[in-house]
């Protein structure tokens, strides 16, 4: 372990000798459960001699971090009872939750929640079994863990989800435990410059405490192998005041530890109050802490002759042959009486009373708060009439609009009606992706230095709610940690970036997924809503590198009880998705829509109906209703997306006036779940439904926003699926135009007539001059956009003919 300072902290010993002992021995009993829930199925009192039949046949879980972790939280304890505080406790490190389920167990909040873990020898036993054991519960601080918002499970996230924590969240103070290993990945990185974000008057405060124990799996890390001069810096740097608890002996560590976070606590209260009585927000030095503290301390020194304490051997299991190796056994079994059990719990297993004083009470508990079970909290929306910001469409596809531009009038007025629960998230992008109306009401929150020259369209504002950072990572994290407290928010981003994002959408989703179906006691919270815009289709200024829809497909993988993608085809849908999605709770909701200008479908009325049903047939455009038997379509044009759909409907057009006696059924479709079979998705369709819609042996051209393998994977399980011709994005692009783009993927109006001239049986040769027009169209358009660098006025003014 590297030295401590030159510099210690002073202390003053805050903590008096009586105060001393008993938070060391509630310390002790932290520990003595997290080992014990580490290796033990039964005799969890130690009341007899360990044999290995009271061992667990498979030791997994994390012991390194836990000891910090839980000493952390039972510091803060001592100053949520002297202060009153309103306090929640993320646990960055992945596989610490020993650390933190054991003082959550010791301060009653588990037993209320389950009652049969109680708090006795038997719950004891019961708590010890089910940790990571088939049909309890996992080794981070996953949903079922009360007062947790952050399961951990994928290291990075913990400070951002922290910093959303308090955004609009006057009084609470979100503690942030970073792991030494967590900090070296790029999303925590970012995170730091969170601090820059956040307004004292209005927001709440994040204490991070950097848990610097040396090692991860098998290696040091970074931060503990680096001088305390440049470590001090980096914090510095990162606009942070920095405090340094750093050593080994309990009692010492002890006493910096209270007299730290005591200073810490009122520094931040000071802060606060300043700004409150002068009403002028300006960006302090936050304090933050490192504690430097042994890789599982207080645990073995050395086992075989190998060092442990101290080192990467601490991080699991210390020892995971105890059931097979009787001095291991033994050792496990001194390891954990030197805890002295006996000392700290009654005969029948409960916390001696004057132990169990130590923790605050009732929701003032970290592991009872209401923030970390923010549907408690969460209050729905005012929001506007969405109609009212619709387009008029008196004749389908004739009138083009900026679909995401309404939806920024619609965003605009939301946040209007909501200025202390309600934030917009988005990477520099607001105004690129056409959301900027949202400026009238509120700018973008900037806490850091401003320039006159600022004044001038910057649109900055401490006391902005537009949340914008080229971190998609942190503003991912903030928009978490803001709709698991309980409020509501909207990401937005680039298309292509939301690959940025895919790892935390899946911990997400997972998180939702348990909350929803396994963990009743948690009330439903805001959706998450993330508008996917600068598209795949109309990125002929970036190129390929722009050009990517798969986020779709990664949504496609998680639980289908919490996610939803929506595509609507033009500005009065994606006004009616959205208003839906920002009602909703307990899923993840994905909009894609493209922010330049297109062509407008349906009216209000019209939009409302189709948006409900997800999907339907567009009598407008089709021509297989002509009221003789048999209806029946030779072809069923299919289209999802705004730039799919419009290329679907110039084929359609096309194809009516060159083979008027062809009959096509035009579906369209915006709720791309509807795809699946109801068995599988709660918003697909019946077979029934689907084989209407599609019939069962006729063929479909289906033209998609993204790749076009992922319709099949949706639809594999359908009758009509063999005849299933799809169209969508396939890696082809650069600089092109529109047209050429669509063209490079065959998603292109001519590209579509020849798939329909192909698999209609009775057209075969009798379509050939047709054929042989569309590849003339198709020829001609790629060397004008070569030679002009635009596309012909016939392709850019396209309407709908009929």
């Amino acid at each position: 372990m590297v030295a401590a300072p030159d510099k210690p902290i002073e202390l003053n010993n805050p903590l008096n000798e009586e105060e001393l002992l008993k938070i060391n021995a509630y310390w002790r009993a932290c520990n003595y459960l997290a080992v014990g829930m580490i290796y033990l199925r039964e005799n969890p009192l130690l009341k007899q001699p360990l044999k290995p039949s009271d061992v667990k046949h498979r030791l997994l879980g994390h012991w390194g971090s836990s000891p910090g972790l839980s000493f952390i939280y039972i510091h803060l304890n001592r100053l949520i009872k002297k202060y009153d505080l309103d306090m929640i406790y993320l646990a960055g490190p992945g596989h610490g939750a020993p650390g933190v389920l054991a003082p959550v167990y010791l301060e009653g909040t588990y037993s209320e929640i389950y009652p049969n873990i109680s708090e006795d020898a038997d719950g004891m036993q019961k708590f010890f079994k089910q940790f990571s054991f088939p049909g309890g519960i996992g080794s981070h601080c996953t949903p079922e863990t009360p007062g947790s918002i952050h399961e951990g499970g994928e290291l990075g996230y913990s400070l951002s989800h922290a910093y959303g924590s308090v955004f609009d969240n006057p009084d609470l103070i979100s503690v942030c435990v970073v792991g030494d290993g967590e900090a070296e990945t790029g999303a925590l990185a970012t995170a730091w410059h969170s601090n820059k974000f956040i307004n004292p008057i209005r927001d709440g405060a994040v204490l991070p405490v950097l848990h610097l124990n040396g090692y991860k799996i098998a290696n040091p890390t970074i931060l503990s192998r680096i001088s305390h001069e440049e470590l001090e810096a980096l914090f510095k740097g990162y606009g942070y005041k920095p405090y340094f608890v750093e050593g080994s002996d309990p009692t010492l560590m002890h006493q910096k530890m209270a007299a730290t976070l005591e200073e810490a606590i009122t520094e931040i209260k000071a802060i606060q109050a300043e700004a409150r009585s002068t009403g002028t927000a300006k960006r302090p030095m936050w304090p933050m802490i490192v504690l430097r503290s042994p890789k599982g301390w207080t645990g073995p020194a050395d086992v075989d002759g190998h060092k442990v304490e101290g080192f990467w051997r601490a991080h699991q299991v210390p020892m995971a042959d105890v059931t097979t190796n009787p001095p291991h056994l033994r050792l496990l079994e001194d390891w954990m009486r030197s805890y002295k059990p006996e000392e700290l719990f009654d005969e029948n297993g409960r916390l001696i009373p004057e132990l169990k004083a130590l923790a605050p009470q009732g929701t003032k508990r970290m592991s009872a708060s209401p923030h970390a079970n923010g549907g408690t909290l969460r209050k729905d929306l005012k929001l506007p009439d969405f109609r009212q910001y619709g387009v008029s469409v008196e004749h389908p596809g004739k009138a083009e609009v900026e679909n995401t531009k309404l939806l920024g009038n619609f965003l605009r007025d939301v946040m209007r009606n909501n200025l202390h629960n309600f934030r917009m998230f988005g990477p520099d992008e607001t105004a690129s992706n056409r959301l900027n109306p949202v400026y009238e009401v509120s700018k973008k929150t900037w806490l850091a230095e401003f320039y006159p020259e600022d004044l001038d369209g910057s649109e900055l504002a401490t006391d902005g709610r537009v949340m914008e950072m080229l971190s998609e990572h942190t503003l991912e994290g903030w928009l978490e940690g803001y709709v698991l407290t309980g409020r509501h928010g909207f990401f937005h981003t680039y298309e292509a970036f939301a690959h940025v994002i895919d790892s935390m959408f899946n911990q997400h989703a997972k998180w939702l997924d348990i909350c929803k179906n396994e963990v009743s006691w948690r009330a439903p919270i805001s959706s998450l809503n993330i508008l996917l815009s600068s598209t795949v289709w109309r990125q002929d200024h970036n190129g390929f590198s722009h050009q990517d829809p798969g986020f779709l497909d990664v949504v496609t993988n998680k639980s289908a009880s919490v996610t939803r993608i929506y595509l609507p085809p033009d500005a009065n849908c994606l006004l009616s998705v959205a208003d839906h999605c920002l009602k909703s709770t307990d899923y993840i909701n994905v909009i894609v829509a493209d922010k330049q200008k297109h062509l407008q479908f349906l009216s209000m009325d019209d939009a409302i109906k189709h948006c409900t049903k997800g999907i339907g047939i567009w009598e407008w455009a089709s021509n297989d209703d002509c009221g003789k038997e048999p209806d029946i379509p030779d072809v069923i044009m299919a289209s999802c997306g705004d730039v799919a759909t419009m290329e679907s409907l110039a084929a359609t057009a096309i194809l009516r006036e060159e083979i008027p006696d062809l009959k096509v059924r035009f579906v369209n479709v915006v709720d791309l779940f509807k795809l699946q079979p109801d068995t599988e998705h709660p918003h697909g369709l019946s077979d029934r439904d689907f084989d209407s819609l599609f019939t069962t042996d006729k063929p479909i051209i289906f033209n998609f926003h993204g790749y076009p393998w992922l319709i099949h994977k949706l639809a594999y399980r359908r009758k009509n699926h063999p005849n299933l011709h799809v169209r969508g994005y396939k890696e082809k692009g650069n600089i092109n135009t529109p047209l050429e783009l669509a063209i490079n993927n065959q998603v292109d109006r001519f590209n579509l007539v020849m798939d329909v001239i192909d698999r209609v049986p009775k057209l075969g040769s009798a379509a050939a001059y047709v054929r042989e027009r569309m590849r003339n169209a198709i020829i001609e358009n790629v060397n004008y956009a070569y030679e002009h660098g635009i596309d012909k006025d016939e392709i850019v003014n396209w309407k709908w003919p009929f």
